[in-house]
C-alpha cells in the first residue's frame, strides 16, 4: 500500500490511516529531511523484529534511532540534557543530525545498545513530524537495505521494490541520497561518527 501526503500540509485522514498501520504492528517506509527510512512504533516488538528481518540483522546488533517531534519530546528519551548540549540541540534541530545520547528508562530495552545509548532525531520534515505527533510517540528510524541499481529517491520505485515486505510506503515526494550526520555526544566532546547531510558545529 502507498499513501501520498502533501509535504507541507499532510492530510489528517491519511495520517490517521498511517497511525492505524503503526498501531497494528506495521512497518512503514517514510520520508525524512535526508533519505527515506524504515520505521515502526518503538513499542512494537513484532514490527522491530520484522525490520531486522528486512535488513538481515540481529536485534541485539541493530542500530536504531528515534524520530521525535521537538526538543521537549526528544528529552524524554535521554537521561539528561545539560545547558551546553541543549544549546547545540537547539541550534541544530530540526535538522539532518542524529545524536547518540544516554538512553532513559523510556527507551524499550530491545532498542538500547550495549552502551545503553540511543540515537535521537528531530528531522526538518513536516511529514515525519506529523506522523509522530499523530501517533503520540516516536517512530523508529533506520535506513533501507541496499539494493544494486536502486537509489531509493523515488517513492514509486521504493514501493515497487518493498511493497511485499512492508505494510505501507508513505509517499512524500522525492527523497535525498545523503543520510544524516551522526554525532556521539556521550563523552566529554562530541564525536562525529558519520558525516552526512548536516555540517555540524559545536555550540557549547
Amino acid at each position: 500500500m502507498r499513501i501520498k501526503l502533501h509535504p507541507d500540509n499532510p492530510q489528517p485522514r491519511n495520517l490517521e490511516a498511517i497511525v492505524k498501520v503503526l498501531e497494528n504492528d506495521g512497518v512503514i517506509i517514510y520520508p525524512t529531511d535526508t533519505i527515506y527510512g524504515l520505521g515502526c512504533d518503538i513499542h512494537s516488538a513484532k514490527a522491530i523484529e520484522k525490520i531486522c528481518l528486512i535488513k538481515g540483522i540481529q536485534p541485539s546488533r541493530a542500530q536504531f534511532s528515534f524520530i521525535c517531534n521537538d526538543l521537549s519530546h526528544l528529552s524524554k528519551y535521554t537521561r539528561s540534557i545539560g545547558t551546553p548540549l541543549y544549546r547545540t540541540l537547539k541550534a541544530t534541530l530540526p535538522g539532518p543530525f542524529t545524536y547518540i545520547l544516554p538512553a532513559s528508562r523510556e527507551v524499550p530495552k530491545i532498542l538500547k545498545s550495549k552502551r545503553n545509548t540511543i540515537g535521537l532525531r528531530v528531522p526538518d520534515n513536516k511529514i515525519a513530524i506529523a506522523i509522530v505527533e499523530a501517533l503520540g510517540r516516536p517512530i523508529l528510524s533506520t535506513s533501507l537495505p541496499p539494493a544494486e541499481g536502486i537509489e531509493y529517491t523515488d517513492p514509486e520505485e521504493i514501493h515497487e521494490h518493498f511493497h511485499k515486505v512492508v505494510d505501507l510506503v508513505v509517499d512524500g515526494g522525492p527523497g535525498g541520497l545523503t543520510p544524516s550526520t551522526v554525532i556521539d555526544y556521550t563523552g566529554n566532546e562530541p564525536l562525529i561518527l558519520r558525516q552526512g547531510a548536516g555540517v555540524f558545529e559545536n555550540y557549547q
